[in-house]
């Protein structure tokens, strides 16, 4: 298993960052691992919604058939699903607010699987911190 959580402080409100951040119609401006979805993409996320997702992790793509597991605006949402060789995946975005009146981004996310142990599994969560610490340096510069 691999285990990642990368943060990053924003001046900008919760609310701001969780308009952005929450949409997957913007992930291509900033979620790094990112290559674009497969089929229809919602208007708004909701529990049970399925999306399907191409990523990139170490230069190989895989397909991510994902399902929203929680979702509770505008400070949460978790999605899980399987790729290529059995890989279970879960991302988990968040926003809370900080007492400067800016907030806290964060994403938590757990790779399992007969591919992801060992050194491929150190790698990949190497890998994986490093792109989700981008990816929330550029998500700061959109909503900052």
């Amino acid at each position: 298993m691999a285990s990642v959580t990368a943060t990053v402080d924003f001046p900008a409100p919760p609310e701001k960052v969780w308009a952005t951040m929450s949409d997957p119609n913007r992930y291509e401006e900033w979620l790094t691992i990112h290559q674009g979805w497969r089929g229809e993409i919602p208007e708004e996320l909701s529990v049970g919604t399925k999306l399907t997702e191409i990523v990139s992790v170490m230069g190989m793509a895989n397909k991510i058939e994902w399902t929203v597991e929680e979702y509770e605006p505008p400070s949460k949402v978790k999605i899980s699903g399987t790729g290529m060789a059995g890989v279970q995946v879960s991302f988990t975005l968040s926003v809370t607010p900080t007492e400067s009146g800016g907030s806290r981004a964060a994403i938590e996310a757990e790779f399992t699987g007969q591919m992801v142990v060992g050194a491929i599994g150190a790698a990949v969560e190497k890998q994986s911190k490093k792109e989700l610490d981008a990816s929330l340096e550029k998500l700061a510069g959109l909503v900052s």
